[in-house]
């Protein structure tokens, strides 16, 4: 049996296929109206998609705009999963509409954290 390497890059189908979902998702939130009184009215931004090798399972990192609690956001996005992804299917061509899994990205706060611990580190002139 042949070992599974996860630490692999993502194909470049992977990739293209990653950004034609991501595009469709953000004109989703922005055309289309999401039935959930946490979503309304939020600008959710899509940084990210993530896609398993034979496609069929989506990793949607979000950051919500405005200062909203994050984790209330993605617990919505959650429950609105089974539409977002018939629309997704309905956008984007593909023999099967991936599964879509949600999460917050965290990558500003931790480039944020780094930048003042390196500000931190920088000699103060007296």
């Amino acid at each position: 049996m042949a070992s599974v390497n996860r630490s692999r890059a993502p194909s470049q189908r992977q990739l293209r296929v990653g950004e034609l979902l991501r595009e469709a998702l953000t004109n989703t939130f922005a055309r289309a109206p999401i039935r959930d009184p946490a979503l309304s009215g939020t600008p959710i931004t899509v940084t990210e998609v993530r896609l398993s090798p034979n496609l069929k399972q989506a990793r949607i990192f979000v950051m919500p705009l405005g200062g909203r609690e994050g984790d209330e956001i993605v617990e919505a996005l959650k429950r609105a999963a089974p539409y977002l992804r018939y629309e997704v299917a309905r956008r984007v061509k593909l023999k099967f509409a991936p599964a879509l899994t949600f999460e917050l990205d965290r990558s500003f706060d931790e480039s944020r954290h780094i930048d003042e611990l390196l500000v931190g580190l920088t000699p103060h002139d007296d």
